[in-house]
């Protein structure tokens, strides 16, 4: 059953950048963006690649070997050479804890 998770304080994650968690072995990249934070799985579809290590604007997450780009808040591509969305996790913040479901 999936539930939420602390993984990440705020003040760790500045806007326009992300970090790079696991849960459970999954690894996770969490992001601020237009004051946003969000989760989306860390590894790049078209390559293995980490999203964490990406930039981050506008709510997207480009990937730093190829630069696709997904969107955060759905996981869709917004940018080849990806085809293939990446998963997203719903956030919950509480005070400066974030939170992830997985």
């Amino acid at each position: 059953m999936s539930e939420f998770r602390p993984v990440a304080k705020l003040s760790e994650v500045p806007e326009g950048s992300a970090i790079r968690v696991e849960i459970d072995g999954c690894p996770i990249a969490i992001a601020r963006s237009e004051g946003g934070v969000y989760a989306c799985q860390d590894t790049c579809t078209h390559e293995e690649a980490s999203l964490s290590d990406g930039d981050v604007f506008d709510a997207v997450i480009e990937c730093p070997l190829h630069g696709a780009r997904f969107d955060l808040r759905t996981g869709a591509v917004k940018s080849l050479p990806a085809v293939v969305p990446i998963q997203v996790f719903e956030v919950k913040i509480e005070g400066d804890t974030i939170l992830v479901k997985r």
